[in-house]
Order: structure tokens, then sequence, then C-alpha cells
């Protein structure tokens, strides 16, 4: 407002009532309009200007839905598939080593050699009671068929056919008792060779070179042999988690054809990476340790590398759950308090509104809502705690998170 333009106004006017008396009644009428009009630019000019209320900033993500992966961890213990230990069957003087100690061998490979001398000659003995039962054998039939004729002739008693027959019939008993001792010595005759039931990794012997051994007298552990191309996880989980699985219709260790996917494991090497193979849980123990609380879980493993050695202890990770098309939410959105769980959403007109929802299990980070959502709303994830319920915000989109650089991939 320029105050020297109505200075001169005013001026002029009071000149003009001057020349002008007749009309000196208008000339304060219009002297007191340029006065007021004066004042009010005077006001306007110089009062103080009103304060506008800062808005909070707040970080909102949108709500999205996908598939959501819910896992288990628990600790795990490596074993082989199979662990079978070398005995002798048969008690002598250990003549050969036919392998090298810590070695692959195959199944029927032979490993030792007891000195097959003794068991031979058994073996031999009970060929030679065979050949002549079945020589007595072949007697008593052709004396049978003598004197079967005859006694139908009247020429031979009942007395002589029956002794004929008791002969053959003994004989031929006889044949079969000598084959069962050739059986049983060529058998005996066969575990001189010590052979392994299984292929895998044998250890160091147990017994030396020309030492004794044997199931009773000497010593029976010759060697162990480990099949770990496979091998399996032991594991235990809690009560809790079984019944997590079931709310689900997830059976640990059943398979099921119309499921996407199955219950797999992941395991932690001791280097901090992870392994390149899955395996797949093959059992659940149906009942609980009532001392633990916790039942067993087993999962099968590729282990075509050996990598994985029998009997150290391992970070075990298990697929629970997939759940479909869930919603997703950074734990630190929710807030807690008496009457649950609530999470802050801004509506349109950046007023946040207050709103309890249901959760569902933990991933990560971030925490599965069941109800109280929707996909494409806005939340708040950073500024929280300075909200309250239908307060209007200044919604800023946060940052997207970074990755973690997962040491197996590289």
């Amino acid at each position: 407002m320029n105050f020297r333009l109505i200075e001169n106004k005013v001026q002029s006017g009071y000149k003009t009532i001057r020349h002008n008396a007749p009309h000196t009644k208008r000339a304060w009428i219009v002297i007191s309009l340029l006065v007021l009009i004066a004042s009010a630019a005077v006001y306007f000019a110089l009062r103080p200007k009103k304060m506008l209320p800062e808005l909070p900033t707040v970080e909102v993500a949108r709500v999205n839905t996908g598939n959501v992966n819910v896992y288990g961890e628990y600790v795990g213990r490596i074993r082989a598939q199979q662990f079978v230990e070398i005995h002798a069957r048969v008690e002598g003087y250990l003549e050969k080593m036919l392998f090298k100690e810590g070695s692959y061998i195959k199944k029927g490979q032979t490993l030792f050699v007891i000195d097959p001398r003794v068991y031979k000659a058994n073996a031999d003995k009970a060929r030679a009671l065979l050949n002549k039962a079945r020589a007595q054998e072949k007697k008593a039939d052709r004396d049978l068929r003598r004197i079967r004729p005859l006694y139908e002739q009247n020429a031979a008693s009942q007395l002589d056919l029956d002794n004929a027959i008791a002969a053959y019939e003994s004989a031929k008993a006889q044949v079969s008792v000598c084959e069962s001792d050739l059986t049983q010595a060529q058998l005996t005759l066969g575990y001189t060779n010590v052979a392994s039931p299984i292929s895998g990794m044998i250890s160091q012997r147990s017994a030396d070179i020309g030492s004794w051994v044997g199931p009773s007298g000497g010593k029976s552990l010759l060697a162990t042999v480990v099949k770990s191309d496979t091998v399996r996880v032991d594991f235990s989980m809690t009560a809790l988690d079984y019944l997590r699985s079931k709310d689900r219709n997830v059976n640990l260790g059943g398979s099921y054809p119309m499921r996407k996917w199955n219950a797999y494991v992941t395991i932690t090497l001791p280097d901090g990476s992870i392994y390149p193979h899955k395996g797949v849980v093959d059992f659940a123990d149906p009942q609980v340790d009532p001392k633990t609380g916790t039942f067993s879980v087993r999962a099968e493993m590729p282990n075509p590398d050996r990598s994985l050695l029998p009997g150290e202890f391992t970070k075990v990770k298990v697929l629970l759950d997939v759940r479909e098309n869930a919603i997703k939410v950074p734990s630190k959105a929710l807030m807690m308090e008496k009457g649950g769980a609530y999470i802050y959403v801004v509506r349109k007109n950046n007023t946040v509104e207050k709103r309890f929802v249901e959760t569902g299990p933990e991933v990560g980070n971030d925490i599965i809502v069941e109800r109280g959502l929707a996909k494409g709303e806005m939340i708040v994830v950073e500024g929280i705690h300075k909200l309250s319920h239908g307060m209007k915000v200044k919604a800023v989109p946060a940052p997207a998170p970074t990755l973690p650089t997962n040491k197996a991939e590289h």
C-alpha cells in the first residue's frame, strides 16, 4: 500500500473543502472514508502472519502380495546312510588285506583273506562223504528193483522187500544229510574271503596281518565301511512346529503329488556357505519326547563329492510351509499393545489410521499379516512413534531394501 499516495489524496480533499465550502458535509464524508481505508490498509499490512503447523514426515511402503516361504532353523547332525562293521565269521589267522585304508571300495569286493586250509579240508571231506552216500543210494535202489519182482512172484518174502525199501530210504536220506554238510562246509570256506556288503569308504584295519581272528577266541572286528554318497541329517523339532504344520495340512515325512512343493532341507557348511544340494524330509517320529518336548526328524541329503562328514553338526533350514498370495510387511512397521498388534495405514488424504491386524509367522525381518490389510494400501514403516490415529502426515516413499550378498551365489 502507497502511504504517500494516501497522504496526497487527503491533502487534496482538504484543499477541495476550503475552496468548496458549500460542499463541506460531503467532503467530510469523503475524508472519513479515506481515513478508514488508510487504517484498514495499515492493519492488514502490519498484522502478524498466521503460522501453519508443520506436518510430520513418515516413510511409507505399498502392500503387495506373493508366495512366502516359511522356514524353520534347527541344529542337525550328519550321519552316514549305512555304517557297516566288517567282522570275521570264521576263526583263523589273517593272511591278506586286499584294500587301501581310507579308499573307496565296491560291493562284493574281497577285503581280507583268512587261512582257508582247514575249511577247504572240511569241504573236501564233506564232498567225499556225499559221493559215498550217493553210491550207497544207487546200490540200495538196485537191490530194491531186484527184490520187488521176486516178491511179486512169491520168490521173496515180505521181510526181504521191507528191508530193501528201508535200505533205499535210509541211503536216500543220507545223501540229503551229506549234501547239507557239503553246503555248510562250502559256506564256511567262503567266509575265509571277507567281502564288503556295500559300496563306500573303508576305515583303517582293526586287526593286523598274521593275528588270530574269529567270532569267539579272536578279534572279530576287521574294519568298517561307510556309505556316504548319500547322508542323513537328524534334527529335532518342537511340538509347536508340528502343530503349526498340521494346521496347514503339511505332514512332515510324507509326499503329496497334488502339492507343488516338498519340505526340503538346506544346510550351512562350517565356513558359513550354503551347501549346494537340497535334501528331502523322509521321516518324522510319530511321538514327542516328553523330556524335551521335541520329536525327531530325518532328511536325506545327496553327498556326491563326500564333503559332508558323518558325525559333524550343522545348521539345518527346513521349508515348513508356502503361503500363497500372502501379505508380508516389515516387522518394524508393527506395533504392539494390550489390544494386539497394529499398523498405521495412510489414507488418500494423507491421514493415518491406526488399524489392528492379525499376524502370522515371522519370515526373516518381515512378518506375515493374516487379516487386516489389503493389497495396494500404504503403510508407515518409519516415523511410527510420533503418530496418532487421525493425524495428517507428509508421506515419502521408503528406500528400497538392500539385498544381502549370499556367499554361496559367487
